[in-house]
């Protein structure tokens, strides 16, 4: 057992359930209750109070057996899942990239909103960037501009067709001829554009 940050231990140990054994790390604190947790990617963490004996570390675990179990191999079952399919980043890598991809998407779509505005016309209060799960932009009745940081993964010419089928709601509200035409007048290959979002959005993931 290892002393950090002065009244925290912790300890790498394992316990066996019939066959299967699970490492985990015992991590003793001034807390006054237990936590005991499972990663994405399988780690598993028991947080205890300092005072906490062997028998009761012994009776949780045993007492928590089926969750335990459960949690440990749906996690470890995704983890070599991802790995056989080649999966690149670890949860802690993908979500650093993934903060990196929202800051440049902040600054990069703002850049293109103002160059694309005087073509479209209307006014806009502000941009949102945001991880929307069915929607790649919007615009809402007061003027917010919101689009899906995912778009930085697709080709600029595809992330510029969403800036611009947005801005033109700033002044068509709905999916009208009027709309299309505003569109059609700025990006005359924007149903390309359109396809390869169709086709492709799905593959805009880390």
């Amino acid at each position: 057992m290892s002393r950090k940050n002065g009244r925290i231990l912790r300890e790498n140990r394992s316990v066996r359930y019939g066959e299967l054994e699970i490492p985990f790390t015992l991590v003793k604190s001034s807390r006054k209750t237990y936590a005991l947790s499972v990663s994405e990617t399988g780690e598993v963490t028991l947080r205890a109070p300092l005072s906490a004996s062997e028998r009761w570390i012994g009776s949780l675990l045993t007492e928590r057996r089926d969750w335990l179990t459960e949690h440990y191999r749906k996690a470890r079952e995704k983890a070599v899942a991802a790995e056989a399919a080649g999966e690149r980043f670890t949860p802690q890598q993908r979500q650093a990239l993934e903060q990196r991809y929202r800051q440049a998407a902040k600054e990069y779509i703002a850049q293109r909103v103002e160059y694309y505005l005087p073509m479209t016309g209307g006014r806009y209060e502000r941009i949102c960037i945001r991880d929307q799960k069915t929607r790649w932009g919007s615009c809402s009745g007061r003027g917010t501009l919101s689009f899906n940081w995912r778009l930085m993964l697709a080709p600029p010419a595809v992330l510029d067709y969403v800036v611009v089928h947005e801005l033109c709601h700033l002044t068509h509200m709905d999916h009208g001829r009027e709309f299309w035409a505003a569109v059609e007048r700025i990006l005359p290959d924007y149903r390309a554009r359109r396809g390869w979002l169709k086709e492709h959005g799905s593959e805009l993931r880390l």
